[in-house]
């Protein structure tokens, strides 16, 4: 077996070990630095494109999106524990902003672009809480099958709403029908030189994505599209830019907390926080996986909250890693976070020095950007194979996706992770119960179900519960044990093997004394075999010792019917 890795933070002592530079630092190799510096900078040139789409899909000015990028790169880089995950706006969080922060800012661009650094603030005190409180395992109860139809619906929603800057018309719209409603009538108004540009763009980012993966081709479209918007005089002829962008570094400053109300804040701050930190450990994993070291998911916390800190009090919105921006910062050669401290330098010199060259940005290129990057979140394949494997996870799927379409991103997400904990209870509700025979020639035994050529055992009912004795399963249980007794016939013994079943509740245990009683009444034995540690310190306490033999509890199934005939067992 092969050798489990504990996060390096565990290996440091004091207070050292919650701020992992003090790690990575000191292996840090003189080699390493040019690596890092072309990721670095490779992840700026990605950057810049994608954080101006995703500022606008936001309903924020373009260079928010920058200040997220520079700013969360380098909170991340002092606390995070992933050496290649970047850290950046991202378009599911853009989306729910859009949603959310509108309504509560009644209308004035100055009290929304507040409100959102405040949600960035929130979240950061969510990380240190469930930091503090060492929460991370509520995140994991998001079962991936609602995680599949909730990136579907937000993939969805998030290509309606740029398709108005695709075909140049207003739109409109609370939701993704509402929206599509809104697009169908206004499809006759289409800006045929609008939709030229966004098309092209689209088309050249997909050929890209699949002809030069990992290379800049975003910028590289950017600059072309600028070039030929600036040549060909598109603003005169109604294609709409992005007009001039401040420039300069953004002013710090403490977010404005008397602007909305707890109620209204936290709720907002807790679904950013939720697809922040799913996205963001699931992208690190993968990475730290193929570059050989352990991620403490702990401090991931730490470390997305010093990154949506450092964007509130630099007037950015949440932030979050994710897997795109992640992916390009690795195949770039990213050794360590020194690379998103790089590609926040570059960004500092490009805001500084080179934001009027984005002054006739065509804003449908900006929507065929958001449009690339986010197509890939309708997994259509991976539902599919959910209906084909496994029709509940693909209902729970379905929900979420539905869910996002009809309500929005932030009612979404939450309506997902209550789907997603209903999912796990109906699973422990309906456990297999493996009814055991003989396999032939042996003195084994295993399920008469799943297995050919299985013998029935004479007079003995052997059965395995593959789960936990709980609440919300014991009655299942129960029920069909005492279903297969009223269709056998001259049984004198019942087994249960609990060797599956690693804990048990004082529901559970009351089933197993509701079942002797039921036996005892049709003179059947009950004989408990296979019971771990904790149950076993239970069923003492609840009187089972008195009712069975308690000697069996330790014993396995084979050596207590033995390889003879079950009827003499």
């Amino acid at each position: 077996m092969g050798r489990v890795m504990k996060p390096a933070s565990e290996h440091r002592p004091g207070w050292t070990r919650f701020i992992p530079p003090f790690g990575w630092l000191q292996e840090y190799r003189v080699a390493w630095l040019l690596s890092d510096a072309v990721a670095g900078v490779t992840l700026a040139a990605y950057a810049i494109p994608v954080s101006l789409a995703y500022a606008a899909l936001a309903g924020l000015p373009p260079q928010i999106g920058v200040y997220g990028y520079l700013l969360g790169g380098i909170g991340y880089a002092l606390l995070g524990s992933s050496r290649q995950l970047a850290i950046g706006p991202t378009s599911a969080i853009s989306l729910m902003i859009a949603g959310t922060v509108g309504s509560l800012a009644g209308g004035d661009p100055v009290r929304y672009a507040q409100i959102a650094s405040l949600v960035a603030c929130a979240v950061a005190l969510l990380c240190a809480i469930f930091w503090l409180f060492k929460l991370s395992s509520l995140v994991r109860l998001i079962s991936d099958s609602i995680l599949v139809g909730f990136k579907a619906g937000a993939g969805l929603t998030i290509i309606m709403s740029q398709l108005p800057s695709l075909f140049g018309i207003v739109g409109g719209g609370r939701n993704f029908f509402d929206r599509a409603i809104h697009i169908a009538g206004q499809i006759g108004d289409t800006n045929p030189l609008v939709l030229t540009v966004g098309a092209v763009t689209l088309l050249l980012l997909l050929l890209g994505e699949r002809l030069l993966p990992g290379r800049p081709v975003g910028i590289t479209i950017v600059g072309l599209s600028i070039l030929a918007a600036t040549w060909l005089g598109l603003p005169s002829m109604g294609v709409p830019v992005t007009g001039k962008i401040p420039e300069g570094l953004p002013a710090l400053a403490v977010p404005t907390f008397e602007l909305i109300g707890p109620d209204d804040l936290f709720p907002v701050a807790a679904g950013c926080l939720l697809l922040a930190y799913i996205e963001g450990v699931s992208a690190a994993r993968s990475f730290a996986a193929k570059h050989g070291y352990a991620l403490d998911v702990r401090q991931e916390f730490l470390g997305l909250g010093a990154a949506n800190l450092a964007a509130a009090f630099g007037h950015g919105y949440p932030v979050a890693g994710g897997l795109s921006q992640s992916a390009v910062n690795d195949n770039a050669g990213a050794r360590t976070p020194l690379a998103l401290v790089i590609c926040s330098v570059t960004l500092a010199l490009c805001l500084l020095f080179f934001t009027g060259l984005l002054t006739n940005l065509p804003k449908a290129v900006l929507a065929a950007i958001v449009f690339a990057a986010v197509y890939r979140l309708v997994d259509i394949p991976a539902l599919l194979r959910m209906w084909k494997v496994s029709r509940i996870d693909f209902y729970a799927a379905a929900i979420a996706l539905i869910a996002v379409l009809l309500l929005g991103i932030l009612q979404g997400v939450l309506l997902a992770a209550i789907a997603s904990i209903f999912l796990l209870l109906a699973r422990a509700s309906q456990p297999n119960i493996a009814f055991l025979g003989r396999l032939a020639g042996t003195g084994r035994y295993s399920d008469s179900a799943r297995h050919e050529g299985v013998e029935p055992l004479v007079g003995v009912i052997a059965f395995r519960p593959e789960a936990s004795l709980l609440y919300i399963n014991a009655e299942t249980i129960l029920g069909a044990v005492l279903s297969a007794l009223r269709e056998a016939t001259d049984i004198r013994l019942v087994v249960c093997d609990l060797s599956a079943s690693p804990y048990i509740d004082l529901a559970g245990a009351r089933m197993l004394h509701d079942l002797y009683d039921e036996l005892a009444a049709h003179h059947v034995a009950l004989c408990i075999v296979g019971a771990h540690a904790q149950l076993r310190d239970l069923l003492r306490a609840e009187g089972l010792a008195e009712k069975t033999d308690s000697a069996q509890w330790l014993r396995t199934l084979d050596s207590v019917l033995g390889g003879n005939n079950a009827k003499d067992g």
